[in-house]
C-alpha cells in the first residue's frame, strides 16, 4: 500500500534571501525587564513598520528569518546585543539602521548594521559586564572579589526546566575587579564591579556570580543589583567589541591552578576610549524611568545605567526635528 503523501503548503514559494545583515542593538531603560520573546516580538513588529523586505521561512507557518545571538537575561540592560536578519532585496545598511531604529520602541536602540557579505559575523566568546551594588562599600566588595578569584571553584545551583543544575561560576570568569569610579565620585556606599565572563554551556550569568558571592558571605545590596552588558567579542584576539576600530585593552585575571593561563586573557574595548567619561556624560539613572510618584531608594545617584543616551542616533535626530 502506497504511503500517503503529507499535504504541502499552498501558494508561491518564499523569495530567496539575497542579503544578510548583522544588527547590533542596545536594550535600555524599562526594556531591560523584557524577556527574549518580548524583544523578538518587538523586533518583528519593528521590521514590518520599517517596511524591510525580510525573508520568510517555508512551510505552513512562515516566520521572518531573524536569528538572535545569546541575549542578555531578563532584568539586565545591554549595550551590545546582536541579531541577524535576511532580506530578499539588497538595502543599504545605513538605511536599515535608520528605518529600524525609528520603528522600534523606546529602549531598543539600533547601534550599528553591517552587511555580512562585506564584514565577518561577530564572534561572541565573552562579555564585559558592569554590576552596580547599591549599599555595598567598595572595600567590602573588594574583599569578596579577592576571595572569589583565589578560589579554585565557586559552585552555585540554578533551577532550570530540567531541574536543579550545579555550575562552577569561577570557570567562566576571565577577569573581575572593583571599579574605582564609585570611590572617586564620593559614593563610598556603592560598589561597581567590572567583569569579563566567558560564554559557556550552561551560561554563567552575573546573577550566578552574585550568588557565589553570597555563599562567601558578601553583604546584600540595599536594592537589586543593576546589571549591564557593555560589550561582547572573541577571546584572545584583537577586536573592538563595541564596534570601534581603536586600541583595545588586555585584561588578565588570576587563574585557578590547573587551568590554562592563556584562557585568562581577553581583548575588550574601551567602549568610548574611557569608561569613566562614558558613565559621567551618558549615564541615566534607572530610577528616572519609574512612573511618577514611585519611591526611589537612597542610592539612586549610585545606580547609574551606562546607556549612552546622548549618543546621536536616528531616533534622537527625529525627535529633535519634531521638536524644532
Amino acid at each position: 500500500m502506497a504511503r500517503k503523501q503529507p499535504p504541502r503548503p499552498s501558494g508561491p514559494a518564499p523569495l530567496p534571501a539575497v542579503q544578510r545583515l548583522s544588527v547590533k542593538y542596545a536594550k535600555r531603560g524599562r526594556m531591560r525587564f523584557a524577556s527574549h520573546r518580548d524583544i523578538a516580538r518587538a523586533v518583528e513588529r519593528g521590521v514590518r513598520r520599517a517596511d524591510l523586505p525580510v525573508a520568510q521561512s517555508a512551510g505552513f507557518s512562515p516566520h521572518p528569518k531573524i536569528s538572535y545571538a545569546g541575549g542578555a537575561p531578563t532584568g539586565a540592560a545591554s549595550e551590545a546585543e546582536f541579531l541577524e536578519i535576511s532580506l530578499t532585496a539588497a538595502v543599504d545598511p545605513l538605511a536599515v539602521q535608520a528605518r529600524l531604529d525609528e520603528a522600534l520602541p523606546d529602549g531598543i536602540d539600533v547601534i550599528e548594521v553591517a552587511d555580512l557579505a562585506e564584514a565577518q559575523a561577530p564572534r561572541l566568546e565573552a562579555s564585559v559586564w558592569e554590576v552596580v551594588l547599591p549599599g555595598v562599600a567598595p572595600r567590602e566588595a573588594a574583599a569578596v572579589v579577592e576571595a572569589f578569584l583565589a578560589a579554585a571553584y565557586a559552585e552555585v545551583e540554578r533551577l532550570t526546566s530540567n531541574g536543579v543544575r550545579r555550575l562552577d561560576t569561577r570557570a567562566g570568569v576571565v577577569s573581575l575587579e572593583v571599579d574605582r569610579r564609585a570611590t572617586t565620585e564620593g559614593q563610598p556606599g556603592c560598589a561597581i564591579l567590572r567583569m569579563v565572563v566567558r560564554h559557556l554551556t550552561p551560561a554563567v550569568r552575573p546573577e550566578d556570580i552574585l550568588a557565589a558571592f553570597r555563599a562567601m558571605g558578601a553583604p546584600e545590596p540595599s536594592s537589586p543589583a543593576l546589571v549591564t552588558r557593555l560589550a561582547q567579542g572573541p577571546l584572545g584576539t584583537d577586536f573592538a567589541a563595541d564596534g570601534h576600530h581603536e586600541a583595545v585593552t588586555t585584561a588578565e585575571a588570576p587563574w585557578p591552578a590547573g587551568r590554562d593561563a592563556t584562557q585568562g586573557q581577553v581583548m575588550a574595548t574601551r567602549l568610548d576610549a574611557d569608561h569613566a567619561t562614558m558613565a559621567a556624560a551618558a549615564s541615566v539613572s534607572v530610577n528616572e524611568q519609574l512612573p511618577r510618584g514611585a519611591e526611589r531608594p537612597d542610592e539612586a545617584g549610585c545606580a547609574r545605567e551606562p546607556d549612552e543616551r546622548d549618543r546621536p542616533n536616528a531616533r534622537n535626530r527625529a525627535t529633535e526635528q519634531r521638536a524644532g
